[in-house]
């Protein structure tokens, strides 16, 4: 039996070897030669291990998954399989275990099976992961006639076509885990789509048909060309290179690239920062570019390999003289019709986008459309056939994304539009875009057209309305195109794509008025998101000044489409309920303007009682119920409410107007998400620092304040927060809330100090550098206040303990989060503003609490 000194020294042995290993790498790069080394070093001490043991002849050590096919990454599991010839005594049990103690005691993570050759069949017949590793198994030591019959009974067995749907359905699920998509921000180099496993894939079911064992292998049996073989080969070296400097960075197993290590990374390969780009931008976009080809390759590949294994009669259907219907599938009539017909390259999607049966493209038209690409030169861009063709793609009635994502998945839209392929793989790293700036793009046309689609009208159903009266939708969608193709070229990228969708549009014979409007819209894709978030909809000054900027209802509309598509595709975590009121709000009430109705405050505030009288008169209050509250309430109130929050509040306080104990109320929050927070109480200087204080010592984020004092010096104020756990359990929620945030109030307890809590990962990775910006609004009467930072636990209790400092008066806050970053608007007044060294002071202050 081996002893502890004996496994003390093959620990040593085996780490020395490694570092070895390791070193000549970071000497020479050559990834395959470290994964290969690094395991001919594991080989080595487990070969002798065993041997020390004296094992039955009649046994066997095997190397099962990665670790069997050869190769080991500085940190991976060392997967192996104990071979018996039939089940263990009790003496053999015990060495196995003992083996087994030692394995790990020497450093290595090992995933370990003890099976005879029966027990082998039986697992992997019922999981197809078990039947994956084996199809990987190696001999390292032992008895060669077990290991046969272990190969044998395997091969016997598996079933390639049923191997082929199993890993396939993995596959499928597998994208959908990582978003179906190679661009995510911080992509998994193994498990993402285009990554690693995706390349492992093609090679396990092409073993498992006997198809071929490597790329070379692949291409002699015609499955994919040698040039398509040597671009797999150089991409996955190229993960595999990536995968090899994260373990060794993180001195651990890590496949994932994020923010964190991009820099570490990237620099590593000799990237280096540059003014205009960061070095891990460098890195990632080239991490993109090869994700993007292996996505594409293995398209092909997969359907050349289900085409062997389940072969079908061909049946043609001629579809014109350029292409047929092969099964379902599109086909080129000739093998060189993209050569000899140049604008078919856009013709074929133009024709998938029309015919909604076709499945898609065959492998034979997918590999000629890719090695065709680059005929799209200026010339091919310059043709009238060919912008004819790519416009009528857009102005296709279905199928348009599907067209575009297919179109730059295979470097055609790219191609077309040379500027769009500048941003193809390009970061954003303004801590909440989600998507590479391409993907964003696409992402925004995707949530245009299902505006247009009956089955998603309930997701939006007043875009969808909006959309289904909008005339000419294609307009929409090329604005889409453009609006921030200009990201990343040192300027502003609204100005700098207009004038690409101004070229555009003269090129392509758009018409004066839908050029217009294109134009219009990459210039002021942002203002509506803007105005909406950042100022107050209740100023009949900001309403007109918009109104006049959009001119007439169609602009309006399509700014509002826009908008809503561009929010909803930078991030899942960016949308809220709370911005789609704002938005919703500002265009009804643009909308009244641009119909003919001056804005006016008197009207509106009448509007808004006799809406709130109405909803009052549902609940049965007598009819002179809200007198006595709404002497105490002045213009501003009623502009910046909602009929139904003034008919609550109403509801809540009509009986209590001169109440010596502080009124809290709460309910789900009429716009569906979050619940709304109603404070009544005797003014106090720190209110509102108080009542942040507590929302954040419950985790609740604040998405709107209203702050108001009424004339007998009451304070009325109504938040907006949000917390996941509302859904499941508001109304224990609203109970606790009420009764806890009233008792605060009453007591009036020594406010606390901030809490500088902690920076996401992702903000410390991005800091932002905080900024304040402090200045009159045009009447002179209030101040707009102006903070942005990266978002953490308690910024905006640590906002208000330095308003509460300087006895600053607070009427509004807009809170604005955006992913990582938070853009707040308050309005404010106070003496302390009056002066100027005062007012630099407490810009400092500010900007001193916004830090960590």
């Amino acid at each position: 039996m081996t002893t502890l000194l004996p496994a003390l020294a093959f620990k040593q042995e085996l780490k020395t070897a490694q570092q070895l290993a390791i070193a000549a790498f970071k000497d020479n790069s050559k990834a395959e030669l470290l994964l290969r080394n690094l395991c001919r070093c594991v080989d080595g001490v487990l070969g002798r291990i065993w041997k020390s043991f004296d094992f039955p002849k009649t046994t066997a050590l095997v190397a099962v998954g990665g670790y069997g096919r050869g190769e080991l990454f500085p940190y991976s599991d060392v997967d192996v399989l104990i071979l018996l010839a039939a089940p263990p005594d009790n003496e053999l049990t015990e060495k196995l275990e003992s083996l087994v103690q030692i394995l790990w005691d020497i450093g290595l993570d090992i995933g370990h099976s003890i099976r005879t050759v029966d027990e082998c069949m039986n697992e992997a017949a019922a999981d197809i992961t078990v039947k994956t590793s084996l199809l990987e198994a190696r001999l390292l030591t032992g008895s060669r006639n077990l290991f046969r019959e272990l190969q044998e009974r395997y091969d016997s067995e598996i079933n390639p076509q049923q191997f082929f749907q199993a890993k396939l359905l993995e596959l499928q699920q597998r994208h959908v885990k990582y978003e179906d998509t190679p661009y995510s921000l911080e992509p998994n180099c193994k498990e993402s789509p285009g990554g690693l496993r995706d390349l492992q894939v093609i090679l396990w079911v092409a073993k498992a048909a006997k198809l071929g064992n490597s790329w070379r292998e692949l291409a002699e049996r015609g499955l994919i060309t040698s040039t398509e073989a040597h671009q797999l080969k150089r991409n996955e070296r190229a993960f595999k290179d990536i995968r090899i400097r994260l373990h060794i960075h993180a001195g651990r197993r890590e496949d994932r690239l994020i923010f964190d290590v991009q820099t570490s990374i990237a620099e590593t390969f000799g990237f280096k920062t540059t003014e205009s780009r960061r070095a891990s931008e460098y890195l990632m976009q080239r991490y993109y570019w090869a994700a993007k080809a292996v996505t594409q390759l293995n398209t092909i590949l997969l359907q050349n390999i289900e085409s062997s294994l389940f072969p079908q009669p061909s049946v043609a259907h001629k579809v014109n003289e350029r292409f047929n219907e092969v099964n379902g599938f599109i086909d080129i009539a000739n093998d060189d019709t993209f050569e000899a017909t140049p604008s078919a390259m856009l013709e074929v999607f133009l024709l998938l986008a029309q015919h909604s049966e076709l499945k898609g493209m065959t492998a034979r038209t997918l590999r000629a459309l890719w090695h065709a690409r680059f005929l799209i030169d200026t010339g091919f861009r310059h043709d009238i056939f060919n912008r004819a063709l790519f416009l009528q793609i857009l102005q296709s009635p279905q199928g348009i994304t599907h067209a575009l994502r297919n179109m730059n998945q295979m470097s055609i839209l790219g191609r077309y539009l040379p500027n769009f392929r500048r941003i193809i793989g390009q970061m954003q790293h303004d801590l909440f875009h989600a998507y590479t700036v391409d993907q964003h793009i696409l992402m925004v046309v995707r949530n245009l057209r299902r505006f247009t689609m009956t089955e998603h009208a309930h997701e939006y159903p007043f875009c969808s309305q909006l959309m289904a009266n909008f005339t000419q939708p294609w307009v929409l969608y090329i604005a889409a195109l453009f609006h921030d193709i200009a990201k990343g070229r040192n300027g502003d990228h609204s100005t700098l794509g207009m004038v690409d969708a101004k070229k555009f549009c003269h090129d392509h014979g758009i018409s004066k008025a839908n050029s217009e409007l294109i134009i219009f819209l990459v210039k002021n894709h942002l203002t509506m998101s803007h105005v909406a978030q950042k100022q107050d909809l209740s100023d009949p000054d900001v309403i007109q000044e918009f109104a006049s900027l959009v001119k007439d209802e169609r602009h309006l509309t399509a700014l509002y489409l826009l908008t809503v598509s561009d929010i909803r595709g930078t991030s899942p975590k960016v949308w809220n309920a709370w911005k789609g009121k704002l938005l919703e709000d500002l265009y009804r009430i643009t909308l009244r303007v641009l119909g003919g109705e001056p804005p006016s405050k008197d009207r509106e505030l009448k509007n808004r009682q006799q809406d709130a009288l109405k909803a009052l008169r549902l609940h049965g209050l007598p009819s002179n119920a809200h007198e006595k509250l709404w002497q105490q309430l002045d213009m501003a109130y009623f502009l910046r409410h909602d009929a139904s929050d003034i008919a609550w509040q109403t509801r809540a306080l009509h009986d209590r107007i001169d109440s010596l104990s502080p009124v809290v109320k709460s309910r789900l929050s009429p716009i569906g998400e979050g619940l709304q927070v109603t404070v009544y109480v005797k003014d106090q200087a720190d209110l509102f620092a108080r009542i942040c204080n507590y929302f954040d010592s419950k985790n609740f984020g604040i998405l709107d304040a209203k702050i108001h004092t009424t004339k007998s010096g009451y304070a009325l104020d109504t938040f907006l927060i949000t917390e996941p756990a509302f859904a499941n359990n508001y109304r224990d929620i609203i109970n606790l809330i009420e009764h806890e945030l009233a008792e605060i109030l009453q007591l009036q307890t020594p406010l606390s100090p901030p809490n500088r809590g902690r920076l996401s990962r992702l903000s410390r990775t991005f800091p932002l550098i905080p900024s304040v910006d402090l200045r009159p609004d045009e009447k002179g009467q209030y101040y707009l206040l102006s903070i942005s930072a990266n978002d953490r636990n308690g910024l905006l209790y640590a906002i208000a303990n330095v308003l509460t400092k300087y006895k600053i008066n607070l009427h509004t806050a807009k809170i604005m989060t955006l992913g990582e970053r938070v853009e707040d608007v308050f309005l404010v007044d106070g003496a302390a503003l009056q002066s100027a060294r005062t007012q630099i002071q407490f810009e400092t202050d500010l900007l001193e609490a916004l830090r960590i």
